[in-house]
C-alpha cells in the first residue's frame, strides 16, 4: 500500500503530463504483479468490485470522528477521502504490509455486514497517506490528475509499446491484468482475444484552419454533417455486441435496445443520437440516457437512441482500417443493407460540388440546428489519434454572452483548493425590476492565472455559503462561450446552453451591462 500511496500522492502534486507519466513508468516497471495491476485498475476502471464506500463510512465514521467536525472539514478540503484520511484517529502501530491484493482479496471474502469492520481495521493499521489511497482506491476514482488514457500511455512507454495496442486488447482483459504484463514483459505472446468484441481506438478530426481551407480541394474530400451526439463505437463478434465511447468506456449497459439491434461480426464508427419521427432531438435529450447503469422501458421510449454509422473499422474479422475511407463506405453501406439494424443508418454524404457551395452550407449549420460540417479526404486511412491532414471537423462559430457570476464551488483533484466551478446569471424581469438569474455552470476556459485571480475574488466577496457552495456579490462579468442554447424545463431560467467555458474576465464591465435572459433565448432553435 505504501508504494501506490506514495505514487498517488506524488501524482497529485505533478503538474505536468511528463512528469506524471514518469512517475506512472517507474512505477509499473518497479511493482510487481499482481499490484501494479490493481493499480493501473485504480487509475483507469476503478476497482474490480464495486465497493459501497459512502454507505459504509457512513456506519463507521460516527464512532470515530464527530459528524458536524467532518462536514466542517469535508467543505474546505473538498475530497471525502482527504478528510477522512486526516480525521481519523491515528494510531501508534502503524503496519506497512496491507497491499492492494489484500484489499481486493479481503472484500472477496466477507458479505456486506462485514465491509464496516474490514474497513475500520485497515483504516487503523495505515498512516494518513495509506487511508487517503486506500480511500481512493475503493472509491472507484482517483482523482489525482490522471486519465485513463494517460495511465495506459505510461504502462505502453514503460515497456516500449503502442498504446493503441494496449487499448485494442483493454476491454478483452481484467484486474489484475497479469496476461498484460507477461506479454509487455516478453513472457508470454500477446493476448488472443478473437472472440470477445473489443475497442478500437478512434480516428479523430482537427479544427478546420484557414490555412487547411486555403488548401482544399472539394473533389478530394467528402462532406458529412457534425451532429450534436456523442461519438460511439458499435462492436459485435460471436453474437455478444458491446456498446463503447469515444474514450473506450463500455457503456452496453445504457442502452439494451442497441444491442438487440446489431448482429453480424463488425466494428462500427457512429454517433448516438436521440431521434423522433426521423429528426434528431436536442442534447439535453440525450443527457438523459447517459451514464445510467440501468433503463425503464418508460425512460426508453421518451428518449428513444438512433446510432447514426459513419464508418467501418472491420467486418468479418477483416480489418478495414488500411483502406481509402470511400471504400470503408462503400463497405459499411453494404454491410448495413444486409443486416437492416433498427434504429441505425448512415450518415449523408452531401453533394457538394464547389467549395463556394459548401460555404453556403455550413453557413447553414446554426439555423438547422446542426453543430456542423466534418470533411474527410477521400483517401483517408482509418488512423488511431488525430492524424493531421486527414479529417476536418468545421464547426459553427461559438456564441458568447457576458453573464454575471453568482456562486463559486471547489473543484477536485488538484483544484480542491480553488473556487473553480461558477454558476453564472443573466437579467431577468420580474414585476418590473431587474434580476439575476442562473443560466449555466463552467469549470474550464480559463487559465491556471485566471483560476488564482477567481479564486481570490470568490474569498473576498463571499456573502453567504451553502455547503461547498458560495454566493458572491453579483459584480464580476464573465464573457462565457458555448455552442448553443436549448429550451429546458428542467432548469429556472428555461434554458440550457450547450458547452459553456470562460472565454475571458471582463474586469472592465459593470454587471448592469451583462446579456439579458430574453438575447439567450433568441439562439435557441426550434427543431421539426
Amino acid at each position: 500500500m505504501r508504494s501506490f500511496a506514495n505514487l498517488l500522492d506524488r501524482l497529485t502534486y505533478t503538474p505536468s503530463r511528463s512528469g506524471k507519466l514518469l512517475l506512472m513508468r517507474n512505477y509499473f516497471r518497479a511493482t510487481p504483479d499482481p499490484d501494479r495491476g490493481f493499480a493501473l485498475a485504480a487509475l483507469t476502471d476503478g476497482l474490480p468490485q464495486p465497493f459501497p464506500l459512502r454507505r459504509v463510512l457512513g456506519e463507521i465514521g460516527a464512532a470515530r470522528f464527530d459528524p458536524e467536525l467532518f462536514r466542517l472539514s469535508r467543505d474546505d478540503v473538498g475530497d471525502t477521502a482527504e478528510t477522512v484520511a486526516l480525521i481519523w484517529p491515528g494510531s501508534s502501530n502503524v503496519d506497512d504490509t496491507l497491499s492492494l491484493p489484500d484489499v481486493v482479496m479481503g472484500l472477496e471474502s466477507v458479505g456486506r455486514d462485514g465491509h464496516a469492520a474490514l474497513l475500520t481495521q485497515w483504516l487503523d493499521r495505515l498512516d494518513a497517506t495509506g487511508r487517503w489511497a486506500l480511500l481512493k482506491f475503493l472509491g472507484g476514482a482517483a482523482r489525482v490528475g490522471v486519465s485513463a488514457r494517460l495511465a495506459k500511455q505510461a504502462v505502453a512507454d514503460a515497456f516500449g509499446r503502442n498504446v493503441d495496442d494496449i487499448e485494442e486488447l483493454w476491454h478483452g482483459l481484467s484486474p489484475p491484468y497479469e496476461p498484460l504484463f507477461a506479454w509487455l514483459e516478453d513472457k508470454a505472446e500477446r493476448p488472443r482475444l478473437a472472440a470477445t468484441p473489443v475497442f478500437r481506438p478512434l480516428m479523430l478530426a482537427h479544427a478546420l484552419e484557414d490555412s487547411d481551407w486555403q488548401a482544399l480541394r472539394i473533389e478530394d474530400v467528402a462532406a458529412e454533417w457534425k451532429w450534436d451526439g456523442i461519438r460511439i463505437q458499435v462492436s459485435a463478434k460471436g453474437g455478444v455486441t458491446r456498446l463503447f465511447s469515444r474514450s473506450g468506456d463500455d457503456i452496453t449497459a445504457g442502452f439494451p435496445e442497441l444491442t438487440e439491434q446489431f448482429r453480424g461480426d463488425a466494428i462500427l464508427d457512429g454517433e448516438l443520437l436521440v431521434m423522433r419521427d426521423g429528426n434528431v432531438a436536442p442534447f439535453a435529450d440525450l443527457q438523459q440516457r447517459l451514464n445510467r447503469k440501468t433503463v425503464t422501458r418508460a425512460m426508453a421510449s421518451k428518449y428513444p437512441v438512433h446510432v447514426r454509422l459513419y464508418d467501418a473499422l472491420e467486418i468479418n474479422g477483416e480489418d478495414l482500417r488500411g483502406l481509402p475511407f470511400v471504400q470503408r463506405r462503400s463497405l459499411l453501406e453494404a454491410w448495413h443493407n444486409q443486416h437492416a439494424p433498427q434504429q441505425s443508418d448512415v450518415s449523408e454524404i452531401l453533394n457538394v460540388q464547389s467549395k463556394d457551395a459548401l460555404q453556403q452550407i455550413w453557413e447553414t449549420t446554426r439555423a438547422e440546428g446542426i453543430e456542423g460540417l466534418m470533411l474527410k479526404r477521400k483517401d483517408s486511412p482509418y488512423l488511431a489519434g488525430r492524424p493531421k491532414g486527414h479529417w476536418f471537423k468545421w464547426k459553427r462559430a461559438a456564441l458568447t454572452a457576458d453573464c454575471v457570476l453568482l456562486y463559486a464551488q471547489k473543484g477536485s483533484g488538484k483544484r480542491s483548493s480553488f473556487y473553480s466551478d461558477y454558476t453564472f446569471g443573466a437579467w431577468g424581469e420580474k414585476d418590473g425590476a431587474p434580476y439575476l438569474v442562473p443560466v449555466g455552470k463552467a469549470y474550464s476556459g480559463f487559465t491556471d492565472a485566471e483560476l488564482e485571480q477567481i479564486d481570490r475574488f470568490v474569498r473576498q466577496n463571499t456573502i453567504d455559503r451553502f455547503g461547498p457552495v458560495r454566493s458572491v456579490t453579483p459584480k464580476l462579468v464573465l464573457e462565457v462561450a458555448f455552442d448553443g442554447v436549448q429550451a429546458s424545463t428542467r432548469h429556472k431560467s428555461g434554458i440550457a446552453m450547450r458547452f459553456p467555458r470562460i472565454a475571458r474576465i471582463r474586469w472592465d464591465k459593470p454587471a448592469a451591462e451583462a446579456d439579458t435572459l430574453d438575447t439567450l433565448k433568441k439562439h435557441i432553435v426550434s427543431r421539426p
